[in-house]
């Protein structure tokens, strides 16, 4: 059995996966009169492979009993996805690089805090959302369209368990 400790989320360490879409360190500037700042280019997105067009919808999660156990992984491999939390409430994230195409996978945790999204590059393996209280609502930036947009990997029945822990 193995047990991932989720570490904090932060840019630097988030750069291969994907962008932090969050307001600190942002670029931004003033608009409507004053009244606005506006954080610019927070993310890439990329939805244009193969005529794609951009979605945006809104997941509801659920928390999954604790602690989580991995059961798979999944990665777009036309477009980025992108999951803006629309309450302030922390999350977790579990990721693989593209390069580990069908396992096993070397995973990485990270505890998102409420008022940090992340936008997964192409290609990245991710794991379903991972929220801890019920209900929470998410925006999701991703790529409607023709072609094959889904990949899922599930984990060997008789392979090594991994769980991960809240904290």
């Amino acid at each position: 059995m193995v047990t991932l400790t989720p570490q904090p989320l932060t840019k630097t360490a988030f750069t291969v996966f994907g962008d932090v879409i969050e307001v600190d360190g942002a670029q931004h500037y003033s608009i409507n009169q004053g009244t606005t700042e506006r954080y610019h280019n927070l993310a890439r997105v990329d939805v244009n492979e193969l005529d794609g067009q951009p979605l945006i919808s809104i997941f509801r999660g659920q928390p999954r009993p604790l602690p989580i156990a991995l059961v798979m992984m999944e990665r777009h491999p036309l477009a980025s996805q992108a999951f803006i939390p629309m309450q302030r409430r922390d999350y977790l994230v579990v990721v693989a690089k593209p390069s580990d195409t069908d396992g096993p996978f070397h995973l990485h945790a990270f505890r998102a805090r409420g008022n940090q999204g992340v936008n997964y590059h192409r290609g990245v393996w991710h794991h379903p959302l991972l929220v801890l209280e019920p209900d929470s609502d998410f925006l999701i930036v991703d790529r409607g369209g023709e072609g094959h947009n889904l990949d899922e990997v599930w984990f060997d029945e008789g392979a090594d368990k991994v769980f991960l822990s809240a904290t």
